[in-house]
């Protein structure tokens, strides 16, 4: 897995022009649209023909519903407009955050995930719809581990920090995997991959925070110094930027700061010292 966190980082230096700008703008309008039209639409045909169906795509080589099936709603009315607004917000901050190229990568390989496990269990002759609901909400774990004080207006009248958002959120994904059927009950845990793939850095040091019992507010300069050290010792740089992942090995000329204004530690390259959203540990 942090082999594999490695290559994204990589990979999202190297393509800097991967990516979709606003993504989620496009995926909240299509579900928007496709809500719409297929209000007119009383008998479900368009949703039907969007959906994912591995039997329809490789008997009849409609190859759309690979991309299409994150447009279809998982919800109705007002409990749309809300959810989709939600899902506007963390993605578009998720973006600001790692930039166009991750985030889209992060969304592209949710996708990915959904249609290798829907494929693999047609083969296995199980022909299961997936969705974008499961894609969808794991971007709430990954925006509670970057900013888990956040306070947000729950249904725009209750305040509660993501961190509580999160701990609903995994209860969901435990009701799915307990009260579906197989094979649908491993839709949760596909999604947990793609968060474990994006977010193993900063599990790791959510871990190594929580056993050395250090306050929210309090740095312990000496803990942290032989953590940095340890850590240096286990990898192959010594500095490396949050954003965008380049590290002094790779590009030993480069110039790497810690902020300031960050709880902890975070460092960053030149380029991004002053253009990245400010860490609350």
């Amino acid at each position: 897995m942090k082999k594999f966190s490695r290559w994204v980082d990589k990979f999202c230096y190297n393509h800097p022009n991967f990516g979709i700008n606003n993504l989620m703008m496009f995926v909240v309008v299509g579900n928007l649209l496709v809500w719409l039209f297929g209000g007119i639409d009383r008998t479900g045909t368009l949703y039907h023909l969007l959906s994912f169906n591995a039997n329809a795509i490789f008997t009849n080589f409609q190859l759309w519903r690979l991309i299409t099936f994150i447009f279809v709603p998982q919800s109705d009315g007002l409990s749309l407009l809300i959810t989709l607004y939600f899902y506007y917000f963390i993605g578009n901050t998720l973006e600001q955050h790692w930039g166009s190229a991750r985030f889209t990568l992060y969304y592209l390989m949710g996708m990915v995930f959904n249609i290798i496990y829907g494929i693999l269990f047609w083969l296995l002759g199980y022909n299961i719809s997936v969705t974008s609901g499961y894609i969808n909400l794991s971007m709430f774990f990954t925006f509670a581990m970057m900013y888990p004080d956040l306070t947000v207006l729950l249904f725009f009248v209750i305040p509660i920090k993501m961190k509580w958002l999160a701990w609903l959120d995994a209860a969901i994904f435990v009701m799915g995997i307990i009260g579906n059927p197989f094979p649908i009950n491993l839709l949760p845990i596909v999604a947990i991959l793609n968060f474990l793939v994006f977010c193993w850095d900063d599990i790791s040091r959510f871990v190594r925070r929580s056993s050395g019992g250090r306050s929210k507010n309090t740095v312990n300069f000496h803990r942290e110094v032989n953590r940095i050290k340890r850590e240096q010792r286990n990898r192959e740089y010594t500095r490396k930027c949050e954003v965008c992942g380049r590290t002094d090995t790779e590009y030993p000329d480069l110039e790497f700061r810690y902020c300031s204004r960050c709880q902890g530690y975070h460092c960053y390259c030149i380029d991004h010292i002053n253009n990245h959203a400010h860490q609350k540990d």
